[in-house]
């Protein structure tokens, strides 16, 4: 288990004496692997200072506290053991889910003893992530008041709203993107597939390459990616056409689906067996002319745009990386061509 040095300043210990009236401590320190509280006395307005610091939580996971009985000019130490963790930068915390304690017991005490550790240095939000392999430790840190956040392949995470009011720690991820590849080559050919399993009400429908974006994943790489591997044809990206939003579409997340013209690089078509029935070049207007096409406004309305993008009447989003100083990242802005902008075009 790992623990940090971390020296601040205790605001003030009404919370640990419940309510008692005397004037809060100067400073706290925490030490590696042991913290010690360091409490200078004289900020005490009591008789008996080492009654109340008996006052204090039992916040040692061995249920050890030790303080040093001397007179009034000396130091105080009292021994507690936190978990390793780092601050964010709003007032929270994030536990180090490398160096949680292997048992239980140990777990339960040292997260008690961080919670109130974090609670009297002003604290808000608490982030805890549980590995796979620590699976046990979840409902300890249920019982202790954490809340489901989100789960991923590999983890659970938790967290922690300590101020009195209503919780400002941001939600879990609220959408699902997906892409669809609008491919259209020299023969005014648009590249259509079949999906072996889809809907009753789209089955044996001639429908444009799509897919979901994978983590980290640009809009525009996931469609190029989603047609060659439906298809095998190779493309390269052109504009983002026009995307859609709707709402409680899996699992009650919303959905944002983007449309992406990409211009062929490749013509030998080698399709997907285990997700796709068929794939061809079918002629423009035959694809516009399938009744379901007709009868979808969407669609329609979706492949108006594309048509009209084709015969340069219509032009959508190109992709341009750019640097930000508010991460200090390079990310891509989707937007008209800046350079026409700047020409003022």
């Amino acid at each position: 288990m790992a623990f940090t040095r971390a020296p601040t300043s205790l605001p003030s210990l009404n919370y640990a004496f419940q309510g008692n009236k005397y004037p809060s401590m100067a400073h706290l320190n925490c030490s590696t692997k042991v913290t010690d509280l360091t409490f200078k006395l004289p900020f005490f307005k009591a008789p008996n200072p080492i009654k109340y610091l008996d006052r204090l939580p039992n916040i040692d996971h061995r249920n050890k506290r030790s303080a040093n009985r001397a007179n009034l000019s000396t130091t105080e130490t009292l021994t507690v053991e936190l978990l390793d963790a780092w601050e964010d930068d709003y007032d929270g915390v994030i536990i180090n889910s490398q160096c949680l304690p292997n048992s239980s017991n140990a777990f339960s005490s040292v997260l008690q003893s961080s919670v109130s550790h974090w609670k009297l240095m002003g604290k808000k939000g608490i982030w805890l992530k549980i590995l796979e392999e620590q699976a046990e430790l979840v409902p300890i840190a249920l019982k202790e008041g954490f809340s489901y956040h989100h789960a991923d392949p590999g983890y659970v995470m938790l967290t922690y709203w300590i101020p009195d009011e209503p919780c400002m720690l941001p939600g879990t991820a609220t959408h699902q993107i997906g892409v669809g590849g609008f491919v259209i080559n020299d023969n005014k050919e648009v590249l259509v597939v079949k999906e072996k399993k889809c809907p009753s009400r789209c089955y044996g429908i001639w429908k444009l390459p799509t897919g979901f974006v994978n983590k980290s994943e640009e809009i525009f790489s996931g469609a190029v990616r989603e047609v060659k591997e439906e298809t095998g044809i190779d493309t390269t990206f052109v504009e983002l056409l026009a995307f859609r939003h709707a709402h409680y579409v899996a699992f009650e997340k919303s959905d944002l689906f983007f449309i992406c013209m990409l211009k062929p690089a490749s013509s030998e078509i080698t399709i997907d067996e285990s997700e796709i029935a068929a794939a061809k070049w079918m002629p423009l207007d035959e694809f516009l002319a399938q009744p379901f096409h007709q009868e979808d406004r969407m669609l329609k309305n979706i492949m108006d745009i594309c048509v009209s993008a084709c015969e340069n009447k219509y032009r959508g989003f190109t992709a341009s990386q750019i640097m930000s100083k508010l991460d200090d990242r390079l990310s891509y802005l989707y937007c008209r061509d800046l350079t026409a902008l700047k020409k003022g075009e």
